[in-house]
């Protein structure tokens, strides 16, 4: 049975200030580096254990694949949010003022 909705939690003010556009912009561009640095970290690391397998320096077969979708889900995530970034921007300069 489902229990009824009882009082949903309120939001508070916690007395912080506003951030300022800058400092948000500053934040939204350094989770962005991070986030593309972890992408290429992963398509670095495929490509070390594809480079060990071939040259037979104990890696397992299994490792090197899963590491290797790894990088291309990651891949095609970026390459996805990236779209979704760029149609949200042509879409904006589209809207009539």
């Amino acid at each position: 049975m489902i229990s009824k909705i009882g009082n949903s939690p309120q939001m508070t003010f916690q007395g912080d200030k506003l951030k300022s556009s800058s400092e948000v912009q500053q934040q939204f561009s350094s989770f962005l580096k991070n986030a593309l640095n972890e992408v290429n970290t992963s398509q670095i690391h495929s490509n070390d254990m594809t480079t060990k397998l071939v040259h037979n320096q104990g890696v397992e077969l299994h490792d090197v694949l899963i590491a290797q979708q790894k990088a291309s889900v990651a891949m095609q995530l970026t390459l996805e949010v990236r779209n979704k970034g760029v149609e949200a921007y042509q879409e904006i300069m589209r809207m009539h003022v």
